[in-house]
């Protein structure tokens, strides 16, 4: 006869990571949140006050970047990575995320590898000023390799119906601005690891494997301070679209915030500051014709928005970075193109992106 644990499953590792998680979890608790960690569910309060709330949400993963994190044995910043995924979407409607929840995998446990990953989804959740409502965490020997953990994410938000940012308002002539990425931030590593085998290799004063390793930026407390200014008591808002550069890059991303299919993004060439990372994939084989259509390239989140309202929305990003300490305080936005208008069908991703 043989028990679970005996079968590969160590509960009671399970029951030390739980305790780990939910001094982690408390530090993202926000008004709404009813319970903590350990119910059969999370539970949250809709806020008060809302005329016409509208929940939002989005889910994602972070992919084969998280080999990288295991070949360095380093865990704690994956987490924000799989949290930005998901918020940074639901963003781009104009939602405020609410919260959060977490899925770890893995084929034995180690709680305190674990309890690394969970504190990196909670440095995300306060940096989105969402609360972590609960999670899973799945031991399947057998399934998963020794020493593998994957983990995907869930994220819930709300806006008020008459406040969504939907797209239709884009329009030609509508000025493109770049919010600045922290590098590859979490798509395209499936080409990353073929280019990269040793992360220890030094670059731009630190390793390879640690400038991969950035978190994904979280543009959440900027984005909502902005739309906040701009928006008008109609809803109507001078930023008529946000796209979240994510796999896919710019080829695949920008044009999903177009309500409009005749219209088509004029992307300048060198109106933003390209991260070395990129160079340096390219200079180990990747194909440069191909950068555009895998990477975010340097920008990790792109507004279309009114252009006589363009400046002063760049202003305002500015003027709330340089009042912020962390991850955001090195963001930058560009000016990087223009929205026109085709005459002829938009068949496909390279006839809806231009450069010029």
């Amino acid at each position: 006869m043989i028990d679970y644990r005996q079968s590969g499953v160590d509960v009671e590792e399970g029951y030390i990571a739980v305790d780990k998680y939910k001094s982690h979890a408390k530090r993202t608790h926000i008004p709404g949140v009813l319970n903590g960690l350990g119910s059969f569910a999370g539970m949250f309060a809709v806020p008060s006050g809302m005329k016409e709330p509208v929940m939002v949400s989005g889910t994602d993963g972070v992919g084969t970047k998280l080999d990288i994190a295991f070949s360095m044995q380093k865990y704690d910043t994956v987490g924000i990575d799989c949290v930005a995924m998901s918020v940074n979407d639901i963003l781009c409607t104009g939602a405020k995320p609410l919260y959060f929840l977490d899925y770890i995998a893995c084929g034995n446990l180690d709680a305190s590898i674990a309890a690394d990953i969970v504190k990196g989804v909670a440095d995300g959740c306060v940096d989105s000023n969402c609360a972590l409502l609960g999670g899973e965490t799945a031991e399947m020997p057998g399934f998963y390799d020794k020493g593998k953990y994957d983990i995907a994410g869930f994220g819930v938000g709300i806006v008020e119906k008459q406040n969504i940012i939907t797209g239709e308002a884009i329009n030609e002539g509508d000025i493109l601005i770049g919010l600045s990425s922290t590098g590859v931030h979490s798509n395209g590593f499936s080409l990353v690891r073929k280019l990269v085998t040793d992360y220890n290799t030094p670059f731009e004063g630190s390793t390879i494997g640690k400038v991969l390793l950035e978190p994904t930026r979280i543009y959440v407390r900027p984005v909502l301070s902005v739309l906040e200014e701009f928006r008008k008591e109609d809803g109507t808002n001078a930023i008529h679209g946000m796209a979240h550069i994510t796999g896919g890059g710019f080829y695949e991303n920008i044009p999903r915030m177009y309500a409009d299919k005749t219209l088509v993004s004029i992307i300048k060439k060198d109106s933003w500051i390209i991260p070395p990372i990129f160079k340096e994939l390219e200079r180990r084989g990747a194909d440069p014709s191909r950068m555009f259509n895998t990477f975010n390239m340097g920008i990790g989140l792109v507004l279309a928005v009114a252009a006589d309202k363009a400046d002063e929305i760049i202003k305002s990003f500015e003027e709330y970075v340089a009042n912020c300490t962390g991850a955001i305080s090195t963001m930058k936005a560009y000016k990087i193109g223009r929205v026109a208008r085709t005459c002829k069908k938009i068949e496909t991703q390279a006839d809806a992106l231009l450069f010029e």
